[in-house]
């Protein structure tokens, strides 16, 4: 797996043609926090006991549908997207990508994201419901 700033991540998907992102954070997140355009969510943790997502590498399977796709992983701050690129790899994806500070960012001194670095940061395409 490799880690990629959100700049490459978004140059990698616009480059290669089945290239795709997958957010894996839970549907609060992706869904009122906002999002990458296209992505496609598959939530690693599901809610509310945060368990790992029992469903994840089949659901994983059926969108890629190849384990030779370059897959970009995402969540908030890197960290869960890192687990899930992980796991990807233990089942036989081949191009995993970890989209470094994730979508909101570290936090910076005032424990605050979105003011350091990461894909909203860096002011790449997204949406929010």
């Amino acid at each position: 797996m490799l880690d990629v700033h959100p700049r490459v991540a978004y140059a990698l998907i616009c480059a290669k043609e089945d290239a795709i992102l997958i957010d894996v954070r839970s549907d609060v997140e992706f869904l009122f926090v906002g999002h990458a355009k296209a992505a496609i969510h598959i939530p690693w943790y599901q809610e509310p006991k945060w368990e790992v997502n029992p469903h994840f590498i089949k659901n994983l399977r059926q969108v890629a549908r190849s384990p030779e796709r370059p897959i970009l992983f995402i969540c908030r701050n890197g960290n869960r997207s890192k687990e899930a690129g992980e796991s990807a790899e233990r089942h036989g994806f081949t191009q995993i990508y970890n989209v470094l500070h994730g979508f909101e960012g570290d936090l910076n001194q005032n424990n605050r994201r979105g003011q350091l670095n990461g894909w909203r940061y860096e002011d790449l395409p997204w949406e929010q419901c």
